[in-house]
């Protein structure tokens, strides 16, 4: 996928953020993130709409696995055993953050962003999503192809998609 440019893109992931927001606040619900490979681009985009702290308790940039384990809570066997970039991480960053935070629902997203990084079994790109709430997780694998700054932008788009999904938000076909 290109870069569609940044107002474009800028306005198409604040307008997935309003739509989040509106849902959240009329639910009564509370949102924490655990980030990792988007550095706190998914809570930047958040608190991009005006209102965002109706909802949005906070989060966590966790790049290092020692964050991962104290911040988080993430066992240091799932990272010994599957590795930072896996999906039993991205669940337990995600769980977490939900009951670290004390929010009704937490996002996590986990990946290599590039350009190094990658190996054959876990390429540049590769990226987990999770979302965690009291009916428990769901997790997203994705491979980007594209530089550093796209795949960020990539996986915070779909860690905005996810929870919105675990929502039931339904987006037109014009978005």
């Amino acid at each position: 996928m290109a870069d569609p440019g940044p107002t474009d893109e800028r306005a198409s992931l604040v307008a997935m953020a309003e739509s989040i927001r509106s849902a959240m606040v009329e639910r009564g619900m509370t949102l924490s993130t655990a980030e990792s490979c988007t550095g706190g681009l998914v809570g930047h985009i958040l608190t991009e709409v005006p209102g965002s702290s109706d909802y949005y308790v906070g989060g966590i940039i966790s790049y290092s696995d020692r964050l991962k384990e104290s911040e988080l809570g993430v066992d240091p066997q799932v990272l010994a055993q599957h590795g930072a970039v896996s999906a039993q991480t991205a669940i337990a960053m995600a769980e977490g953050a939900r009951q670290r935070h004390g929010a009704s629902l937490a996002v996590s997203v986990t990946g290599i962003a590039g350009p190094s990084g990658g190996s054959d079994a876990k390429p540049v790109g590769m990226t987990y999503v999770a979302v965690a709430d009291e009916a428990g997780h769901d997790v997203r694998r994705h491979m980007w192809n594209a530089d550093r700054h796209v795949n960020k932008i990539l996986s915070a788009r779909a860690a905005l998609e996810l929870v919105a999904e675990r929502l039931d938000i339904h987006r037109s076909a014009a978005d």
